[in-house]
């Protein structure tokens, strides 16, 4: 079944991670930086998130996420290089704008910032199957049910857009007009709402039935299709990740004693 997702089938070291590692990472790549309150770390995790996503050979997806980010960014700049408060030391003028170097060193660690974050999180979006991060999150302690709906979430619509494709189609072959002027199309909308309304309920029901026949409403321990142990890329990884956010907290609190 079809989900929707960014999610690129890939087979690669980084397809093959833990989807519970990459969350660690994504906690690493926002708490280093900040704990840690200097914009190497976010650099240093911004160049680690490139060779993850190029050993993933997902880097290229990322462009129109990046690119859209890099537009906003852009008024960010302008504006805290134009107008921040505190702003004293000129950095370079335009004419009559003049953009102060205050403004701009905000703005630029604004701009590191944002970058570490979408960068982290595509990580996981682009190389970890919905219904996988849905998985781990249920053997850590998520409610079964509250998994089904998160997974529910990106079945839905993709089978409610298929469910209208078929029936439009089926319209259409039966001399249903659905091409032409906005008029036409909202004449021929309005009886497809009823059938594809009507099959989601169908579904509905079906699932509920299968689950319920499934024993989904049951207390004993859950079990999974497929049983996943930990191994030793996560592992080491894990042990990684933690050991940055731990050496990162005592900097903090060595900084907040002295």
């Amino acid at each position: 079944m079809k989900e929707i997702s960014l999610y690129e089938e890939k087979d690669t070291p980084i397809h093959a991670l833990d989807p519970l590692t990459k969350i660690l990472y994504i906690l690493a790549a926002i708490l280093v930086p900040a704990l840690y309150g200097g914009r190497t770390a976010m650099a240093a995790f911004i160049a680690a998130s490139i060779a993850v996503l190029l050993a993933g050979r997902v880097l290229r997806r990322t462009l129109p996420i990046l690119s859209f980010s890099f537009i906003v960014l852009i008024t960010v700049v302008i504006i805290q290089g134009l107008f921040r408060a505190g702003n004293t030391t000129v950095a370079f003028a335009l004419g009559p704008v003049v953009f102060y170097r205050e403004g701009l060193s905000f703005a630029l660690g604004i701009g590191l910032n944002v970058v570490n974050i979408l960068l982290s999180f595509s990580i996981l979006v682009l190389t970890t199957r919905p219904s996988d991060l849905v998985e781990a999150m249920v053997r850590l302690g998520l409610s079964p049910k509250l998994g089904y709906v998160l997974a529910s979430v990106f079945q839905i619509i993709p089978q409610m857009t298929a469910t209208m494709g078929t029936i439009t189609d089926a319209q259409r072959s039966r001399g249903m007009e659905t091409e032409g002027s906005l008029l036409v199309r909202i004449k021929a909308f309005l009886p497809l709402i009823a059938p594809v309304v009507m099959n989601s309920l169908i579904t509905t029901k079906e699932r509920a039935i299968a689950l319920e026949v499934r024993g989904f409403d049951s207390r004993r321990e859950k079990t999974f299709l497929r049983e996943r142990k930990a191994r030793g890329r996560d592992k080491a990884v894990n042990a990684l990740l933690a050991v940055l956010i731990v050496l990162a907290l005592i900097g903090r609190v060595t900084i907040w004693l002295t």
